[in-house]
């Protein structure tokens, strides 16, 4: 992907908003693909990533950029049902300026291109929303646009020697004539076919 500005993350934001929605309250405590995260964590996580990334692309830096996600276990609090979908909104229009992906920002607490945040923020929300709808048995079409930036940006990091072979744990190897979406499954060091 080598033009940014197009990448419109509101799609997928609009999918993880739909996901997020149909959760139903006895799901909140099932588990996920994510290791040690149960539904209600995976949002709190989706809830504190969008707002680390939106003020990320606003060039907004301060706590809500530096705290790194493994400062602690995210949880959601009594609100989550009207916050995530405001964030999510909110997230999709500061990257819909093409400033937000100039210069340099950071998020998580480290320094990054706006470039690379943009794609980041597309495989976080790619990934994790495969994780919630995994994880509360619904069906998942995320946005393409959003999934070539994730499988991409997976990739790259897979072939980074630095990386250790994957952004969230090792490859899983996935056949090359494998749909997208399972292939950046396995980059990510999930297994495509998990279940609960």
């Amino acid at each position: 992907m080598t033009d940014h500005t197009t990448l419109d993350l509101g799609p997928q934001a609009r999918v993880v908003a739909r996901l997020a929605e149909a959760v139903r309250e006895e799901q909140l405590t099932a588990v996920t693909p994510c290791p040690g995260y149960a539904v209600h964590h995976m949002l709190g996580h989706l809830l504190g990533l969008t707002v680390a990334f939106r003020d990320a692309g606003r060039k907004d830096l301060g706590v809500t950029t530096d705290t790194s996600p493994e400062a602690a276990v995210p949880d959601i609090g009594p609100g989550w049902r009207e916050e995530l979908p405001k964030v999510l909104d909110e997230l999709a229009e500061t990257w819909r300026d093409p400033a937000a992906w100039t210069g340099e920002t950071r998020a998580g607490g480290v320094t990054l291109p706006g470039a690379v945040a943009g794609a980041v923020v597309a495989d976080e929300l790619v990934i994790h929303g495969w994780d919630l709808a995994r994880a509360t048995g619904q069906e998942y079409t995320p946005d393409q646009g959003a999934l070539r930036a994730a499988y991409g940006f997976l990739a790259a990091a897979a072939e980074d020697p630095s990386r250790g072979g994957g952004i969230f744990g090792p490859v899983v190897p996935v056949p090359q004539d494998a749909p997208l979406l399972d292939r950046a499954i396995g980059l990510s060091g999930r297994d495509p076919g998990w279940k609960p």
